[in-house]
């Protein structure tokens, strides 16, 4: 035994000293060998959200999507950055620009390129209107004038839209919200001239309404809206600042009311500070879109064919119906309100064709099935209060969604639109939905819902 002990003994230091070296030279040699590329696209997840369950959530680009094709343009809500550049300017529109160049900045965000065309109807045109009636305000704060001539309009108004795109902003602003240089002339309305429309308006009056818009009562119980109406029928019914301004005309028309309405807005700007004054006009604006459905929906003839004299979940009735809802998910991003509108107006077209029974329950329909869809599955709708695009220099753009649950889209009592009102002290968003899972066979085909607090949008399905 002594003898064998001795002999292995030699043997196991050295197989000691082998295991040590082998350790060390791991040590050394292990390097990190990077991840070679591929085609698929991969998901890297962010941290849980701090906001509560049902509290608003934040769009951006939180679970990014490696873009798989780096040859092709990226999809248009893909993250991306703002170009900037120098812009160039018709040296004709003699004012400082940078007095107002926060509310250009979230202009340019609010109309970013990639954008622009799905939030324009909530967010874009909105703030671009408030803008040029500030603008307007700003520009003629040392004279009497509260508009701009043609010739000085046309050549800001080319200004405005160089800066904006300069700074990312989508150069078909002027097609995509239906504005021009008129916008800052004050048009056919009789009264321009600042001392004039003090005489002739309470001026007391109209700035008690609008200093402070409540954004919560004012869309239900206006109190600026109707003092801005007052205004500007007082001063189209003037003759015009150039004649006999104590002239009382006979009643205007809606193009000279409406143009008044834009020296309203201008007398306004003039008298509030600029943040206060686009904060007052986004509240009126936002009153305004989610009133109206902004959709465009086709006559849903084969919708109407599946889905007639229907009493029961039906597999027909419920493809076709997904079918059609999936072309209108391509068009824009809308608010919760203007999703019940949605709701609502489709809903009345289906009974007009003999639909009777609630398909919307029977195939699993929600309010942001009516909005632009993320990975073809969660839809996102905006806050009916306004919002705006918000560029970040680590994410790119964002936005703000309201809605993170399944809330049920409305089906209508009647086949008629005319009586729905958001602003019955009993009426308010659906209550949301149990977590029981469905067994109907609708839109949701997988039979659950998923809750994705902090998620990216992208339109890759839809290009």
């Amino acid at each position: 035994m002594r003898s064998t002990t001795h002999a292995t003994r030699p043997f196991c230091n050295s197989f000691l000293l082998f295991i040590i070296w082998l350790s060390a030279y791991q040590q050394v040699k292990a390097v990190h060998k990077p991840l070679q590329p591929n085609h698929t696209s991969t998901l890297t997840f962010a941290s849980p959200p701090t906001t509560g369950l049902f509290d608003p959530i934040q769009i951006s680009p939180s679970v990014i999507p490696h873009y798989p094709y780096p040859e092709e343009p990226l999809s248009p809500m893909y993250p991306s950055f703002p170009t900037t550049y120098e812009p160039v300017l018709t040296g004709n529109c003699p004012i400082n620009f940078s007095a107002i160049s926060t509310l250009i900045d979230k202009t340019s965000s609010d109309c970013s390129a990639p954008l622009a065309a799905l939030v324009g109807n909530v967010i874009c045109c909105p703030q671009v209107n408030s803008l040029l009636h500030i603008f307007q305000a700003h520009y003629t704060s040392n004279s009497t004038q509260l508009v701009l001539q043609n010739v000085t309009a046309s050549d800001c108004f080319s200004d405005i839209i160089s800066i904006l795109a300069s700074r990312g902003a989508n150069i078909t602003i002027p097609k995509l919200c239906s504005v021009n240089s008129s916008n800052l002339t004050g048009g056919i309305c009789p009264v321009t001239d600042a001392n004039i429309f003090e005489k002739t308006v309470n001026t007391s009056k109209l700035l008690e309404a609008c200093t402070s818009v409540d954004p919560l009562k004012e869309c239900c119980r206006p109190v600026c809206q109707p003092a801005i109406l007052d205004a500007a029928l007082h001063i189209s019914l003037r003759e015009s600042t150039f004649g006999d301004s104590n002239i009382v005309k006979e009643p205007t028309t809606t193009d000279v009311l409406t143009d008044c309405k834009g020296v309203v807005y201008s007398w306004l700007s003039r008298k509030l500070s600029p943040d206060a004054a686009n904060t007052a006009f986004r509240i009126l604006s936002a009153c305004k879109v989610n009133k109206v459905c902004p959709l465009e929906f086709n006559k849903p003839s084969e919708v109407i064919k599946a889905c007639r004299d229907l009493a029961a979940p039906n597999p027909c009735c419920c493809s076709s119906l997904n079918t059609y809802i999936v072309r209108i998910q391509k068009e824009m991003l809308i608010t919760n309100r203007q999703a019940i509108n949605c709701a609502t107006l489709f809903g009345s077209m289906l009974q007009k064709g003999g639909v009777m029974t609630d398909i919307y329950e029977l195939c699993d329909v929600d309010l942001k099935d009516f909005s632009l869809q993320a990975y073809g599955q969660q839809g996102c709708l905006l806050r009916s209060l306004p919002s705006d695009v918000v560029v970040d220099n680590t994410t790119g753009y964002s936005f703000t969604c309201d809605l993170s649950d399944n809330v049920a889209a409305p089906w209508p009592s009647s086949s008629s639109v005319s009586s729905l009102s958001l602003c019955a002290p009993e009426m308010s968003l659906p209550a949301l939905p149990t977590l029981e899972a469905s067994a109907n066979p609708g839109y949701h085909h997988n039979g659950y819902k998923v809750l994705v607090p902090i998620f990216s949008f992208s339109l890759l399905s839809l290009l």
